[in-house]
This record gives C-alpha cells, structure tokens and sequence, in this order.
C-alpha cells in the first residue's frame, strides 16, 4: 500500500515585526496572541476591556481614577480591567444608575479580541487609527487592574493605599460620566443655545 504525503498548505507570511510583536506580548507578558497580521489579544483570559469612545477616554484620563494598560484604536478606547469583569458591567451601571442611559461603553470578555497594538520600545510607523498604547502594560500588570473588590481587598485608589489595586467600580462610574459629558457634547455640537434670561 503505497503512502502518499498530506498536501502542504502554505503558513500565512507574516512580518518579521509582527513575529516579534506576538512573541514579546507571549513571552514577557503570557498573553495569547491569535491570528494576524496584526495580531489579535485574546480577552477574557488574563484581562477583559472596557471599551467607549475616545474624547470620553481622553476626558477620563484627566481624571484622578486608577487604571491599568490604555490603548487607543481609531475612535476607541480601551481600558484593561481584571478577568471577569465583562460579565459585571450591565449590573455595575445599573447599580450606579446608569441602566438604561445610552453610553456607548462596552465590555469585551470571554471569547472577545482585541488588535494588538506595538509593544512599548518597538518603535513603528503606524498608519493612521492603528491600535498603539497610551499607557502600555508591563509584566504582571494583571494584578494591578481594575477589580470588584471582594474577599481580602478593599475598595480604594489604589496600591499602597490599603488595596491590591484600582478599584473597577470607580472607573465604571468615572467612564459612565464622561460618555454621559462626551454624547451630550456632540449632540450640542454647532447647536446655538438660545439666550435665556431670568
């Protein structure tokens, strides 16, 4: 019985830069790296994303909340929060009684991707609304994202302050507000107000 030989498929070229990208995010940080290019985050695994529109995460940043690793991708923002806290965020803003206010802030968790941006000190010419990091991650910045507090942790600014790090339902509530503040900027937008008088 003769044998023959499986059909070879050609592996996806991919650049010498992304290689090196996919392998610093596997290598220094442990986090999975799929597709490409450019590579994708996986989430859901050792981070989730809270994720809404970038002059509401620039007015954020402004504030003096913790956060964790930002990026930046087109006209998004995304903020790195702990595993699982996709999952808390429709229960979070009901909780801070933002339900049902249309804020264009989302979650990314389980099963959800994110474009990798390049690692800090990979110096690259990206086009325009490529993903790049406005606060980029370092090695074991997971247990430093934001978090529910819960068993052995309690709620504050952050570490060295009594806590293990950045509190989540703080940062939902600042990123509430901003998307609130931004929507009603663009809505008002080129809109005259009339002159009121009392």
């Amino acid at each position: 019985m003769a044998v023959t030989a499986a059909p070879t498929v050609p592996l996806p070229r991919v650049a010498p830069e992304e290689g090196a990208y996919a392998s610093w995010y596997e290598r220094v940080l442990g986090w999975a790296v799929t597709g490409g290019p450019p590579g994708r985050l996986a989430t859901g695994i050792r981070f989730d994303v809270l994720e809404l529109p970038s002059d509401a995460g620039t007015a954020l940043l402004r504030r003096p909340v913790a956060t964790g690793p930002v990026a930046l991708m087109g006209r998004r923002m995304r903020f790195l929060v702990a595993a699982g806290s996709a999952e808390e965020l429709e229960g979070l803003l009901d909780w801070l009684e933002w339900g049902g206010v249309a804020l264009d802030l989302t979650a990314l968790g389980a099963g959800g991707r994110i474009t990798a941006p390049a690692p800090p000190g990979h110096p690259r010419e990206s086009p325009r609304g490529a993903a790049v990091w406005l606060r980029p991650p370092e090695q074991g910045c997971e247990a430093l994202l934001p978090a529910l507090p819960g068993p052995g942790r309690a709620a504050g600014p952050g570490p060295g302050k009594g806590t293990a790090g950045p509190d989540l339902v703080r940062l939902v509530a600042a990123a509430a507000t901003e998307c609130h503040r931004a929507r009603l900027g663009r809505r008002t937008a080129g809109v005259r107000q009339p002159l009121v008088f009392s």
